[in-house]
Order: structure tokens, then sequence, then C-alpha cells
């Protein structure tokens, strides 16, 4: 194994399930990777509204047993390469997918090399350090809606994490692109590249949009879900992207009795995906908007910040 380590490592350290207090930093010994596995220096980590449901024990989150070290996506450097790992060497720079119970809040973690691709020149690690979830959610969901020119795509909850990126690559794919999100944000998703933004809190985006829409992309779920069915043109797309969504059921019935494809989209992570989706920010067509970073021990605060729903983009957490 070639390797690039330290003694001993500051990580976040999730002690039971609850609010953000369950979440305390601690000096621990750095992980050791075994075959297939990269040790990352993380530099950067995201943190994701499915980080919170982990914290909380929502339902579907509750995967393992406290005490564990949270966190899903990561930049960094390579620190040292196990066995059966090719294509990634000490020092270089990575982005990607890590899994509980070495997660991404940590200064050291270990993660499967499949999990990662290389960050070219031109990303700061901050960036990448906050594209990897959001990021790819929204180019597998795009691609899975086959997603083209011309095509009128509808994205709610534009401003947030995995909103912003989608809008943008929507717009990468040519597609004309509508968002929801409050009028504080509209000049945002307007710098993103979004065609129309409508302020849900004041209209019923359905009395204004009215039909002729390709493809909806639905982060929410509740009555989100029926109430885009009805915009969508026969043949259209909608795509659910809450993990879980208790209400996925009823309205994939609507969609197939509409004449309406519908799919549930999980990110699948891979290498040549998560390069395709690294490029595109380093042609400039993508960028995380990153609205605040944070050190290690305000962990919390980033929960906090996440919790209240009204976060641009995203919050990273620097190691």
């Amino acid at each position: 194994m070639t390797t690039s380590s330290a003694p001993s490592m500051r990580a976040v350290r999730q002690i039971d399930y609850g609010g953000p207090e369950v979440l305390q930093v601690a000096e621990v010994e750095p992980p050791v990777p075994g075959p297939g596995e990269v040790l990352v220096r993380v530099r950067a980590t995201g943190l994701n509204p499915a980080d919170v449901k982990i914290r909380a024990g929502a339902p579907g989150h509750r995967t393992q047993q406290p005490p564990f070290t949270p966190g899903l996506e990561l930049a960094g450097e390579v620190a040292a390469v196990a066995d059966e790992v090719t294509g990634f060497a000490v020092g270089d720079t990575v982005y990607g997918f890590v899994f509980s119970p070495l997660g991404a809040q940590a200064q050291y973690t270990v993660t499967h090399a499949g999990l990662l691709a290389p960050v070219p020149s031109g990303v700061d690690l901050i960036q990448a350090g906050g594209l990897a979830m959001a990021g790819l959610t929204a180019w597998q969901a795009l691609a899975t809606a086959q997603v083209g020119a011309g095509q009128r795509v509808l994205i709610h909850a534009a401003a947030g994490g995995l909103g912003h990126l989608a809008v943008q690559i929507a717009k990468a794919r040519g597609a004309y692109v509508i968002g929801t999100a409050r009028s504080e944000k509209h000049d945002f998703l307007h710098g993103l590249g979004a065609d129309e933004v409508i302020d849900y809190t004041s209209v019923d985006f359905t009395a204004v949009l009215r039909d002729g829409i390709d493809v909806v992309l639905d982060p929410l779920g509740d009555d989100y879900g029926p109430r885009s069915l009805t915009l969508l043109s026969p043949g259209g797309t909608y795509v659910d992207v809450r993990q879980p969504n208790p209400g996925r059921a009823e309205v994939r019935a609507k969609a197939q009795q509409n004449g309406i494809r519908f799919a549930d989209v999980t990110v699948a992570p891979n290498t040549a995906d998560l390069t395709d989706l690294v490029t595109l920010a380093a042609r400039g067509r993508l960028r995380v908007a990153v609205e605040q970073t944070l050190p290690l021990p305000d962990v919390a605060k980033a929960h906090e910040l996440v919790e209240t729903g009204r976060v641009k983009g995203k919050i990273v957490i620097v190691p």
C-alpha cells in the first residue's frame, strides 16, 4: 500500500439519533484502507438534506447504530492507496462519495475507489466538496428523463442544493428551464440560467404554467407530485427524487393513467458519471453555489442552517 498518513485526526461522531446536539468532534485514529479502497485527506464536505435525515433518524435513514462518523460527499487529496486500486495515486485530487460508518465529516476518511473521480484543474476543492450528492442525483435524474434541446423542464425547489445544480445541467442540455422558488432567490436562479422562476408562496404554479411541460424534477413530494402531473404533456416525464417518498405509489398510478412516464431516481455513484459531471464544471457550465463554509466544530450550526430550508445552494464543511 502506498501511503501518506497522520498519527491522529479530528472527526465528527454522531453519538445518537436526534437534534444537532448529538454531533460531537473527537480525536480519533485515522482509518486504514482495505483492498480496493482509498484514504482521502478531506478538504471539503457538503452538507445535504440526507445528512440531516440520517442525524435525526428519520424513517428509512436509520441504517446503522451510533456512534459513527456522518457525511456522504467529499473532495480532497489521496493520502493512501490500497491493493487492487488503479487510476489513483497519493497526492491526486479527487471528489465523490463515502458511506458511514467512515463518513466524510473528518480530516481523513476511507472510501471505495469506484466512488471517486479525479478533480480536473479549474475546479477548486470547496466547489467539488459540495458537488457529488446533489450534482450526481440531478445528473442521473435528467439523464433518465432524456432531457434535450428545446424541452420545457420544471424544477421544484430550484434554489436548493439539488435544484440549483439541476437548473444548470438542464440548461447545458439545451432545455428551457422553469424553477419554483421564493422571490428573494429569483435573481440567483436567473443568474444560473433559469428562463422563468415562479414564486410558489404567492401564486399557484399550476395556474401560471397551465400545461406543455416535458419534464418535472421533484425533490419535494407531498402534493407537488399530483399537481405537477397536470402540467405534463402526454408522454412527458415526472422524475421523483425524494427519498423516501410516502406518496410515490399514488403519483406513479396517476402518471400511468395519464400517459405520463414516471421515474424515481436514487443516486447511483460511479466514476464515469462523476467524471462527466465534474468535466461540466471544469468547462464553466456548472458551479456549486456555496452559501457558507464552516469549520468542523461548527457542524451543528451547519445542520441548523440546512434545516431552515432557506439555503441557496450548499453549506460546505471544511475539516
